[in-house]
């Protein structure tokens, strides 16, 4: 197998590190193949790749779609990332937790995160590339969200030394209502 699957702390995460062969050239890896992933369990089908750029201290999120709940598959290109998510699953042991990874470039891990999760990023290096696969489309009015600095998820943001550069759309988004319901 080409992969690494590392079950996270709340049930549907996982960390997976891919093999990369390396030499004096560069290197080359695997970054997603089907039937690996189903062998871990993982049987999923995206639809939707999307990238961005953002500078050190920028944060994206906390976000998630209400009636069409993406599965995400994220990873770093380059630079460093603190990636989050949070469990929205009322049914589930873990709602309202949340689990944070370092995704880098440098390091090639990737981040999965089943539907019914928020998700949210704070870059850390100079510059991050961020690439993710989504197993549902983006639909912008079914867009949710929860702010970022939500007491009541106590999320460890990485302390950088600076004041975080969030959008006006998520220092707006709502606190964190633990409900039925949620998606």
């Amino acid at each position: 197998m080409a992969f690494q699957f590392i079950p996270g702390e709340i049930d549907g995460l996982y960390e997976i590190t891919p093999r990369v062969f390396e030499d004096a050239r560069g290197y080359f890896f695997e970054s997603y193949a089907e039937r690996d992933f189903a062998r871990a369990g993982l049987a999923l089908r995206f639809v939707q790749d999307n990238q961005s750029r953002s500078l050190k201290g920028v944060l994206r999120g906390l976000h998630f779609q209400k009636q069409h709940p993406q599965g995400k598959l994220v990873r770093v290109l380059a630079g460093e990332v603190f990636d989050v998510a949070v469990d929205l699953r009322p049914q589930s042991r873990t709602y309202g937790r949340w689990q944070g990874i370092r995704l880098s470039g440098e390091k090639h891990n990737q981040f999965y995160i089943p539907p019914g999760f928020a998700h949210g990023f704070l870059v850390l290096s100079d510059t991050a590339i961020f690439a993710y696969k989504c197993t549902d489309f983006y639909y912008p009015e079914d867009e949710g969200g929860i702010i970022w600095n939500d007491p009541s998820l106590g999320i460890a943001w990485p302390d950088l030394g600076m004041a975080y550069s969030v959008s006006a759309k998520d220092q707006n988004l709502p606190t964190f209502v633990p409900q039925e319901g949620v998606l």
